[in-house]
């Protein structure tokens, strides 16, 4: 009798442990759709960790929007960038305790005419699932929120360093020019270290109408500063800037040396320096939340941020 028993308990264990692996399957099968993919779903914050989707929502939502043209690879986590569909099918899930499971994976690449792509084949990926009010959510992909969490670390500290730089442009050189409503400068960065950071930098005011930013006044200082870092606050100790007029090529060279030619070609293009000016002032419009859409200079179309 007691072996019948004993069996039973085994067979309805073995039952329970059956019937658990498939829920987690089917759990982990749903998250697959909310995966974050060049984009951070909206409703995919139901489905995620609150940990988790924080990380991922700072990363998509809160840095620079060419942040995902630089590091581009934090942005996809299944498809790459080959234009093609992912279709998911999970291989088995392992439960690492009573509260954290991992899912693996297989993903494959569909044309948007539902052919496969034969070439990549099959992908194993990783998703990592943790059991909060009695639901099981997404916790991480691929070890992907360490990643992160590194990258946006660096990016408050490089944005630090900037901002750093921005104040004391608006400190100590701005008050030189005519001055308007709304000082933004603008960093062309050529090469930093640990304390320098080479730069062709621009001070640009503007007054306020409406939507618009309407240029007043702006000027070049192109040159090298030097900081100090107290905690995650940096401070400008010096800057050495290039001179006006006929000495201006010596001391550039020597102020950039190794680093003059990308100086020159930084300098030198227009269109390198509409392209940072855009980029940053959309940035910091965008950041201290103003309700400005375009930026004008005199006698010049508005320029939509």
């Amino acid at each position: 009798m007691k072996k019948i028993i004993l069996l039973f308990c085994i067979i309805l264990l073995l039952a329970g442990c059956s019937n658990m692996e498939k829920q987690l399957r089917e759990r982990a099968m749903e998250l697959c759709q909310y995966i974050p993919d060049h984009e951070l779903l909206e409703q995919s914050k139901a489905y995620m960790t609150d940990d988790f989707y924080a990380v991922l929502d700072t990363l998509f939502h809160h840095l620079p929007e060419h942040e995902a043209m630089d590091h581009e690879w934090l942005y996809y986590f299944v498809t790459g960038n080959g234009g093609t569909l992912p279709v998911y099918t999970i291989d088995s899930v392992r439960k690492v305790d009573d509260t954290h499971a991992i899912a693996y994976v297989n993903v494959r690449q569909k044309w948007e005419d539902g052919t496969f792509d034969e070439e990549s084949g099959s992908e194993q990926h990783q998703l990592y699932m943790e059991l909060v009010d009695d639901q099981w959510l997404m916790s991480d992909f691929d070890g992907h929120k360490a990643d992160c969490i590194r990258h946006i670390a660096l990016n408050r500290q490089e944005q630090a360093l900037r901002d750093a730089i921005s104040d004391y442009l608006v400190r100590e050189i701005a008050p030189h020019y005519s001055q308007g409503e709304l000082c933004v400068p603008a960093l062309g960065i050529v090469y930093e270290t640990d304390t320098c950071v080479w730069g062709d930098f621009w001070v640009f005011w503007y007054n306020c109408f409406g939507d618009t930013l309407k240029m007043v006044s702006g000027g070049n200082h192109a040159g090298k500063m030097t900081l100090c870092q107290n905690g995650a606050t940096w401070t400008v100790t010096a800057f050495e800037q290039t001179v006006d007029g006929a000495g201006n090529e010596e001391s550039a060279k020597r102020i950039f040396g190794d680093h003059y030619d990308i100086y020159c070609n930084m300098h030198a293009n227009q269109e390198v320096s509409k392209a940072i000016r855009h980029e940053q002032l959309k940035e910091y419009v965008h950041r201290h939340g103003l309700p400005f859409r375009y930026y004008q200079d005199y006698g010049w179309p508005a320029v939509k941020l």
